[in-house]
């Protein structure tokens, strides 16, 4: 078996999430069946158990407060629509969650210590809505609007929720509304100002202790994420005094007395704690890399999720003890990233380039584009870009403007002009690898999934001269036919990014098009799609793949049954090989 696909067949563990009042009760995500699924573990035994075993995987679940129940989301062959579903802890047969509440997409879950639960929901046809479900009673509707809304967190005692919402149009930045179980106001915190401020709040969870009202807020008031805390009920807000450039984001540690930070910076990671009494903060100590996920437990460690380009992840304890460990074999290492930073129309563009360990340049280069937009490409472990270095190409990816981690002004640069900022980028950094000697300018492949798929398609039409091959996984296609069929909360994102519907502003709509530009690609392409895909839906790539068709453009397109990716190993593999084989077969041999 090669390296490439011992890195995804190799079993990975997410990190545990573990039971508010019985933190011996943790439940987590791995991959050792060959599927994504949910298993639970019981600290003091040792046991480990699965606990959904679906044909397309399940990854979305929680424990509740007291460890009795795992509850999953149950969806339709990763289609996203679905209901809660529990079962107990020790196992034994599912139920309905919450009877009562058809399907949706989900909008955020909160449980209370009471049996009480707070259902989040999304549909085409009720805009969002949040549900509370008493034991013993009918789930009552306690809030409904148009816009993307979602539940943050139930507060310890169970009376305060915070409820993320976007009323004022602007779904890329939040407003926080803190609301009593029957759905009266107690307070609302706005940064936007109604919408007219491009600054957004994120929920970070209520003090875990009972009789405390603080709520941890994440806010952009000064260019960055970094948190806060504010009182709903006195209106006190209050910030840690942290020195740390980038994005900053914390929970509490579950005695309240101080907050497990998480600084991201320039594509790495770090943990420090910060002391709520004296006002002082300590770093945890981690190795150079990715922290992709940290929770404080009670006895006062934190446990964290690491990985590096170079080497796989684990679960690692502020202790020093590897926490859990994945059964079978251990994925191969691959190669470290090194940094470019590169001057781009907007700014200096950051990107993690990786060369293959044998050979020297110009290499055949693959372009991998992250999705999102809001998210970033880091210094972790990632077994797609490894599988193209071992196949003797060099790797660049590229944080373009709309990436998160550098800075609010950053990820808000590409408003009104989606996909036509990135791809400047993009080709400031191309020119860079070009120039540089690292990339051979005549076998350059674009590559990415969703976001990425979604810039690829669009590079090869904006673009034509400067890709050899195209691979684009589960991508926009045709943005208008995507906004017809998509989800609801990315209905609204789009109306953001683009300033209003398909019908208010056509003009940015079709600048930003794949399809638009369609007849102008000229390296071949190659298409992967989930057919029960919400996010990316298969009307409008099966739109854009009839134009490549019909003028017989070099193309292939591979349909599977998932949603927006699959949580099958063996498919996954099957995909990257694919990938892989048509990028060779299409450039100029390898020497």
């Amino acid at each position: 078996m090669p390296d490439w696909e011992k890195r995804f067949r190799a079993p990975r563990v997410g990190l545990p999430q573990w039971a508010l009042d019985a933190p011996d009760r943790s439940l987590f995500v791995s991959n050792a069946t060959g599927t994504f699924e949910l298993y639970t573990w019981d600290r003091a035994s040792g046991e480990q158990r699965q606990a959904t075993d679906r044909p397309n995987g399940t990854v979305a679940g929680t424990l509740s407060p007291d460890g009795a129940w795992v509850w999953w989301f149950a969806d339709t062959d990763g289609d996203e629509f679905g209901v809660w579903r529990r079962q107990p802890f020790g196992g034994g047969p599912d139920e309905p969650a919450v009877p009562g509440l058809g399907p949706s997409f989900p909008a955020g879950l909160a449980q209370g210590r009471d049996g009480t639960v707070v259902v989040g929901r999304m549909t085409e046809e009720d805009g969002s809505t949040i549900h509370v479900a008493r034991p013993g009673a009918e789930p009552v509707e306690i809030y409904r609007h148009r816009q993307s809304a979602g539940v943050g967190d139930l507060s310890h005692d169970g009376t305060l929720l915070a409820v993320e919402h976007t009323e004022h149009g602007d779904a890329m930045h939040s407003a926080v509304r803190v609301v009593r179980l029957d759905g009266s106001t107690v307070a609302e915190l706005d940064d936007t100002e109604g919408g007219t401020k491009e600054l957004g709040l994120s929920v970070l969870g209520f003090a875990p202790v009972d009789g405390d009202t603080r709520l941890l807020i994440g806010h952009q008031r000064r260019g960055r994420w970094e948190p806060m805390i504010w009182d709903p009920v006195t209106g006190e807000q209050s910030e840690p005094d942290l020195d740390l450039p980038g994005d900053v984001h914390a929970e509490w540690y579950p005695d309240a007395s101080g907050l497990l930070i998480e600084h991201s910076h320039q594509a790495r990671s770090e943990l420090w704690r910060y002391d709520l009494a004296g006002g002082t903060s300590a770093r945890v100590e981690t190795p150079p890399g990715t922290i992709s996920g940290a929770t404080a437990r009670p006895d006062g460690s934190a446990e964290y999720l690491w990985s590096s380009a170079a080497e796989p992840p684990q679960i690692r304890s502020s202790t020093g003890i590897v926490v859990l460990e994945p059964p079978g074999m251990r994925a191969p290492s691959s190669v470290p990233v090194t940094d470019a930073w590169v001057d781009g129309p907007g700014g200096r563009v950051h990107a993690l380039v990786q060369t293959p360990p044998d050979g020297s340049g110009p290499f055949p280069t693959v372009f991998e584009i992250h999705g999102g937009p809001t998210a970033h490409d880091t210094d972790a472990f990632a077994a797609g870009p490894a599988a193209w270095l071992d196949h003797g190409f060099a790797v660049v990816r590229v944080n373009y403007r709309g990436s998160t981690g550098y800075g609010r002004d950053w990820t808000d640069a590409l408003k009104h002009r989606i996909g036509l900022i990135e791809l400047e980028d993009i080709a400031a950094v191309r020119e860079w690898a070009v120039s540089s000697g690292l990339a051979d300018p005549d076998r350059l492949v674009l590559t990415g999934g969703s976001w990425g798929g979604y810039l690829t398609l669009l590079g090869l039409g904006v673009q034509p001269e400067s890709w050899a091959v195209g691979v684009a996984a589960v991508p926009v296609a045709d943005y208008v036919a995507a906004y017809e069929d998509e989800m609801e909360a990315l209905k609204a994102m789009d109306r953001t990014l683009l300033g209003g519907t398909p019908q208010e502003v056509p003009e940015r709509w079709s600048a930003s098009s794949p399809i638009t530009y369609v007849d102008r690609v000229r390296a071949p392409v190659y298409i992967s799609a989930g057919v029960n895909d919400p996010r990316c839906p298969i009307r409008q790539i099966e739109n854009y793949v009839d134009r490549l068709a019909a003028r017989d453009a070099p193309h292939e397109v591979y349909r599977y049954d998932a949603g927006h990716g699959s949580l099958v190993v063996e498919e996954r593999i099957k995909q990257v090989a694919q990938e892989i084989r048509f990028a060779r077969r299409h450039l100029k041999p390898l020497p």
